[in-house]
């Protein structure tokens, strides 16, 4: 999920402090317990709960993990590493055990241990470096070099993300060059740390030129990889990655992960032509993305609207 303007103000903040049944309110929503709340609006939960960051928002949210919707758990998984506080561990840990959850699901929480970066989840990381699934592996190669590289005494320079966001891997500051980080980003003999580190070196370049290098990946073996390419586009909201977005949307051979990761960055783009292929998809066979397609046509309607902030919940 990518949101531009991410924004919670401390009044709002501060009747969650003296009005505490609006966790409850909130906690209603996210779990659905009328079974009436309509996704999008769930997703508008969660980020208040992103926002608000506290214990008791991480224990709401991990009581949504019962859901039966894939795209919901991946995303409260997400906002649990965005959160960055190792109360969360517990719950992520178990998510990445449940091997008869969705492996979407499962990449999500590795990934979200490894934002969390704290060393006590290498050994569940390491367990599943050899999983059945791919986007599972090689999520925990990412997280565990993420996590090494974070406690390392030669690379502890903390670089912070210009869009907010606690990356998988932080970007290359070394090269500037748009083909040299190209080669890197395609070069598939290199470790994914490395070639992700190229990734948001060039997200954070955030030209045209950058756009159609890293267009590029997304013909690129590995899934986890073309699903972290969407992603970024969706950050980077340049609507030169339009086209890309919807050829990878379109493509009913894609793994649903990353088609819902195109349907999403769409929705965040938000320009006119995103409109009728969100839309059309809307109804797709794989409820992934005919649920990711309903989120984002959330998302574009925010970012044309006049709303003050996503977080609304």
């Amino acid at each position: 999920m990518t949101i531009s303007a991410d924004v919670f103000p401390s009044t709002s903040l501060e009747s969650f402090n003296t009005d505490p049944s609006t966790y409850d309110h909130l906690e209603d929503i996210i779990t659905n317990k009328d079974g009436q709340v309509p996704l999008h609006k769930r997703f508008r939960a969660i980020f208040t709960l992103k926002n608000i960051a506290n214990e008791k928002s991480i224990d709401i949210l991990a009581k949504a993990f019962k859901d039966d919707s894939a795209l919901l758990k991946h995303e409260l998984a997400y906002v649990l590493g965005q959160i960055k506080n190792p109360y969360a561990n517990p719950v992520l840990s178990s998510v990445l055990a449940d091997e008869t959850e969705d492996p979407m699901v499962r990449h999500e929480a590795a990934e979200a241990l490894g934002a969390i970066g704290d060393s006590s989840s290498l050994n569940i990381l390491e367990k599943y470096l050899h999983d059945e699934h791919s986007v599972v592996r090689e999520t925990c190669e990412l997280a565990i070099a993420k996590i090494k590289y974070e406690n390392s005494k030669e690379d502890s320079e903390d670089i912070k993300s210009i869009f907010t966001s606690i990356d998988p891997a932080p970007p290359n500051t070394n090269i500037k060059s748009i083909p040299e980080l190209r080669d890197i980003l395609l070069d598939i003999r290199l470790p994914l740390f490395e070639r992700y580190r190229a990734m948001f070196a060039l997200r954070n370049l955030g030209t045209n030129e950058a756009v159609l290098a890293l267009a590029q990946g997304l013909d690129d073996p590995s899934a986890l990889f073309r699903h972290e390419i969407a992603y970024v586009f969706g950050q980077m909201q340049n609507p030169a990655s339009v086209s890309a977005l919807v050829k990878t949307l379109e493509n009913i051979d894609e793994l649903y992960m990353v088609r819902h990761e195109a349907a999403e960055a769409l929705g965040s783009i938000a320009t006119q032509d995103c409109l009728p292929i969100l839309k059309k998809f809307k109804e797709d066979q794989e409820r992934v993305v005919k649920e990711s397609c309903e989120v984002a046509l959330d998302m574009y309607d925010y970012e044309n609207s006049r709303e003050l902030q996503y977080a609304d919940g």
